[in-house]
Formats: structure tokens, C-alpha cells, sequence
């Protein structure tokens, strides 16, 4: 059972003088890039640029402090964006607040019912859905930054749909010299990291484009004049029992729910993702729990909503970190940067904040995998992946995980029935004697690992295909589907992370006695042309010979 315990009380008891050295360097390099998305991600959300780094000295803290991984960084991220900023538009900070700390109130809630697993359950078609469609609706909400375009008629659009028709309407205030800074940005953002890796391009983004405007006395909106009333120092107690009324908790509780199944799903997709990188294994429930403490954390200091970041969580890792000590040095060297250098964050361009989150929606698209899996998947699984990518940028994310979730159980249920057959019982006393199929009556070549998967793969089971571990040594691993009728977009994707694990190790996947139905989508994904028509066995007896042919 996933333990109830942070990594750090269990990584410290083998903790060296030369893994702190490393974490140390790792927190640091890691808070650099934190700092301007910590602004950008802030101000995206509808709220002051200093609300985004208070989320990540607190909940970064907290996080790393609690968190069931090892080297989790976590913060504001660009998922909550447009979800905060429609909550700061119609209810205003004080409703975010209760949003926030109810969605940390239901992540303690779900991780001590240990249901960390059952996020399993939300299909990758529709995660892939609304994180596409939340990168359309952060993209949207950066061109009048980016383009310096003033609303002229007091219009404070909130759907994406408005703004678009907003943008439209006030494009003759277009300025050109905010463009031209913003283009500037972006085009250091991308072309500064094919120079130089070390130091992130967003930080030399905003150095750069705060000289120019400075030293050309540019008619270019800056954070300063955009948000007069920036806050510096440490950061204070904002929560108020005046707050917390009991319709104000009602009207957020849809909120908190989204916020927090958001945070469940981002910060454990995460932590899997830091696990295949680092060879570790988090736990699930802890790491619910801190998120939920985290965000509780971080509402009561003026912040937004946190969660576990992929790209700063990468970031940690590939410069050495590898203990929770690496999150914590991250949120104190935030904090020093609060304290001594705020003042000059007043000088940063708006273009500058608004390219940079060009580039985080970008990133966080998943543009190709989106294509491929309209390209590769079964029309049920591209309905939902559609429908809920549209919903996010015409409605929102509530209405599109609701609507996901309710579309994807009902084409489920209508796939179970489709592949399922009755037949007479065959009637075995003993299956390994028996069975003239029994694998126990059969010689394994040596190096040689076999797995049997019975019943239909889909979304709630396809994470049991990324549990197959090999061995030392392993040259064939041989994957018996006989049992599967159908397979979804899910189960291959994790098919496919299953081959990109055993091609690194240099071993050979071999398929044996693959159903039709699986053996379609996988021709349509491209996955026979990966893994080679040869390695496509009818009986579990060619696999064999396969494998011994390639010892």
C-alpha cells in the first residue's frame, strides 16, 4: 500500500555531504526559471505579478517539505491560468481564495482515502483534450499584451470567445513599438537556448527587453505601470474568517473541484514523469495530501493555485537534484528575490510577459501528440479528445472534464459490448496441464521475459502495462495478447512508452497472438512499422522461436 509518508524523511537517512552540494545548485538553477513564469503565470491569472512567486515559495516549500517524490517542484502553472483569472473576474481575489483553500481541503481528502490511484481513470484523450485547449485560451489572453492593444470601450472580456471579439474591435490601438518588444522576447526565447542551455531564455528575455524600453523610453506597457501596487517583502496572512461565509463556500465549490482534480492530475502526472527519469517511485496519496496543504498554504499568503510543474520538475532533475532538499532551496532563493530585488521586476515589459507565455502555451499544447492521436485512434477516442478540446476554449474546463468523462464511460461501455462474445465453458481440472496453451508447458530461452495481459486495455487499466519491469540482462521481451479484444488511445500511449523504455535497454518487444481489433489500431498508430512486422507472432510458440532466433 502507497505509504502515507514525505520522500524527505525517507531520503534523509542515506542524505550526503556531496548530494546537498548538488541539490543546492539544482534549487538555485531551478528558481531562475521559476521567477519570470512565477510573474507571467500570475498575471496571466488576473492577479499581481508578486501573488505568482508567493505561490512558489510557499507551496514550493510545503511541497517539497510534505510531497510523496523525491524531487517534485511545484508552483503556479500555466493549467490554472485561465480558470483563475474567470474566477478573480467574477468573484474577485477573496473568491479565489475560498476556491483555493476548499480544492486544498478536497486534495488532503483524497489522498487519506488513498484515491491517488483512481486519477487513472480520467482517460489520456481527455487530459490531452483540455490541456490543448487550454493552451488555445492562455494564447488568446496574451495578443493584447503582446500587441500593446487598449480596450477602449471598459470591455473585461472573460470567455475566449470575448476576447477574441474584443482584440477585433480595439485593433486599430495596436502599437507597433509593443510588438516589435514583443517579438524581440520571442525571439530570444527561442533562439537563446540553441546557444546557450544553462541560463534560461526567459530570464535574458526580460533583462533585455526591460533595457531596451528603459533606454529608448519606449511607449510600452511595464508590470509598474500596469500594477501600481506591487507588493514587496515577505509575504503576509491574507485568510479571513469574514471570508469563509457559507455562500460564498457554496457558489466555489465547482471551483474547488476543478482546481483540485486539475492539481491531482498535473502534479501525479509529474511525479510518474520525474519517476522514468530518475528511476524512483513516488507515492501518490502523500504527494495529494501536500498538494492539498500546499494550496491551503499558499491562499492564506496571497497566492494562487499550485501544482506539480513537468518542466521545472525536469529542470531539478537534469541539473542534479535529486531530494526534496533541491524543491526547498528553490523556495528560500525565491524568497530572496521577494526581499532585495521586487522593485525591479517593475521594469519588465507586458509583450515580454506575454511572449514568454507563448512559449509556455506552446509547450504545453502537445500539439503533435494531439495530431497523431487524431491520426492513430479509434473515432471514439478522437470524439472525445475533439469534444473536449472545444469545450475547454468555447466554455471551460468544468464543463469540458464533465462532459469528457460522461462521453468517454458511454463509448467504453459501447466498446465493452461490441468485443464481447459468450460462448460454451470449456471445462479444464487442471489449466496448466491441460491447456495446450499453458505457458508452464513450454522452455523460455534464456534472457527471455514473457507477459500474459488478459481483458480489454483500456483508460483504467492501460497503467498496469507501464508496471512491467525487466530484469537485468533481458534481450526479448515477449507480450502475450491473446486475452485482449480492444485497446484504446490510452493503452497505446503507454504501449508505446513500454517500447521507447525496452528500445533504450536495447531490447526486442515481441507481440504474440494480437486480436484484430488491437492489431488496427496499432497499424494505424504506426506501431507495427516500430516494432517490425517480424515481431508480430500468431502463436505463443513462434514468439518463442522469435526470441531464440534473437538471442
Amino acid at each position: 500500500m502507497d505509504k502515507l509518508k514525505p520522500k524527505l524523511f525517507s531520503v534523509m537517512k542515506t542524505y550526503t555531504k556531496d548530494q546537498f552540494v548538488k541539490d543546492v545548485i539544482a534549487g538555485i538553477i531551478v528558481a531562475i526559471i521559476a521567477l519570470p513564469l512565477s510573474i507571467a503565470l500570475a498575471i496571466a491569472s488576473g492577479v499581481g505579478p508578486e501573488a505568482g512567486i508567493y505561490t512558489a515559495i510557499v507551496a514550493g516549500f510545503l511541497v517539497a517539505f510534505l510531497g510523496g517524490s523525491r524531487v517534485q517542484i511545484a508552483g503556479p502553472t500555466a493549467a490554472f491560468a485561465t480558470i483563475v483569472a474567470g474566477i478573480v473576474a467574477k468573484d474577485g481575489t477573496e473568491g479565489l481564495m475560498v476556491a483555493t483553500v476548499l480544492a486544498g481541503l478536497f486534495l488532503i481528502i483524497m489522498g487519506l482515502l488513498r484515491f491517488g490511484s483512481l486519477l487513472k481513470f480520467i482517460p489520456f484523450t481527455i487530459t490531452t483534450g483540455f490541456t490543448a485547449g487550454i493552451a488555445v485560451t492562455l494564447f488568446i489572453g496574451q495578443i493584447k499584451d503582446f500587441t500593446g492593444i487598449a480596450y477602449l470601450h471598459g470591455e473585461k472580456p472573460i470567455e475566449t470567445l470575448e476576447k477574441l471579439e474584443a482584440l477585433a474591435a480595439n485593433f486599430s490601438t495596436f502599437n507597433y513599438q509593443a510588438a516589435l518588444v514583443g517579438v524581440l522576447a520571442l525571439a530570444i526565447l527561442i533562439i537563446w537556448p540553441m546557444i546557450f542551455k544553462k541560463i534560461p531564455g526567459s530570464l535574458i528575455a526580460v533583462i533585455v527587453t526591460a533595457a531596451v524600453v528603459k533606454v529608448f523610453d519606449l511607449n510600452v506597457t511595464t508590470i509598474g505601470s500596469a500594477f501600481a501596487d506591487i507588493r514587496s517583502g515577505l509575504p503576509r496572512f491574507t485568510l479571513t474568517a469574514s471570508v469563509l461565509s457559507f455562500d460564498v463556500i457554496r457558489s466555489q465549490l465547482s471551483n474547488a473541484l476543478t482546481i483540485a482534480l486539475l492539481a491531482g492530475i498535473e502534479s501525479l502526472l509529474s511525479a510518474v514523469v520525474a519517476d522514468s527519469m530518475i528511476g524512483s517511485k513516488h507515492r501518490s496519496n502523500m504527494e495529494l495530501i501536500a498538494q492539498g496543504v500546499a494550496n491551503i498554504g499558499s491562499a492564506c499568503f496571497g497566492g494562487i493555485p499550485a501544482t506539480g510543474a513537468i518542466a521545472r520538475t525536469a529542470a531539478n532533475i537534469k541539473n542534479g537534484g535529486r531530494t526534496p532538499i533541491s524543491g526547498m532551496v528553490h523556495s528560500i532563493t525565491l524568497l530572496l528575490v521577494v526581499l532585495f530585488l521586487m522593485p525591479l521586476a517593475k521594469l519588465i515589459p507586458m509583450p515580454c510577459i506575454a511572449a514568454i507565455l507563448f512559449q509556455v502555451a506552446y509547450n504545453m499544447s502537445g500539439w503533435r501528440t494531439f495530431v497523431n492521436l487524431c491520426k492513430s485512434s479509434p473515432k471514439s477516442d478522437i470524439l472525445v479528445l475533439v469534444a473536449t478540446f472545444l469545450l475547454t476554449v468555447i466554455f471551460d474546463l468544468v464543463v469540458a472534464i464533465e462532459v469528457g468523462i460522461v462521453l468517454a464511460a458511454i463509448l467504453f461501455m459501447k466498446r465493452m459490448s461490441d468485443v464481447t462474445d459468450i460462448e460454451g465453458w470449456k471445462y479444464v481440472d487442471n489449466e496448466d496441464e491441460e491447456d495446450p496453451d499453458s505457458i508452464s508447458l513450454r522452455v523460455v530461452p534464456k534472457n527471455t521475459l514473457v507477459y500474459e495481459i488478459s481483458g480489454p486495455m483500456f483508460f483504467a487499466a492501460a497503467g498496469k502495462i507501464l508496471n512491467i519491469s525487466v530484469e537485468e540482462g533481458t534481450k526479448v521481451l515477449i507480450i502475450r495478447m491473446r486475452g485482449v479484444n480492444a485497446i484504446d488511445a490510452t493503452a497505446m500511449h503507454n504501449m508505446e512508452q513500454l517500447y521507447e523504455t525496452c528500445a533504450k535497454k536495447g531490447i526486442t518487444m515481441v507481440l504474440s497472438h494480437v486480436n484484430s481489433q488491437p492489431r488496427s489500431v496499432m497499424k494505424k498508430a504506426g506501431f507495427d512499422k516500430k516494432i517490425g512486422q517480424e515481431n508480430f507472432c500468431a502463436h505463443i510458440d513462434d514468439a518463442l522461436k522469435r526470441a531464440e532466433d534473437l538471442q
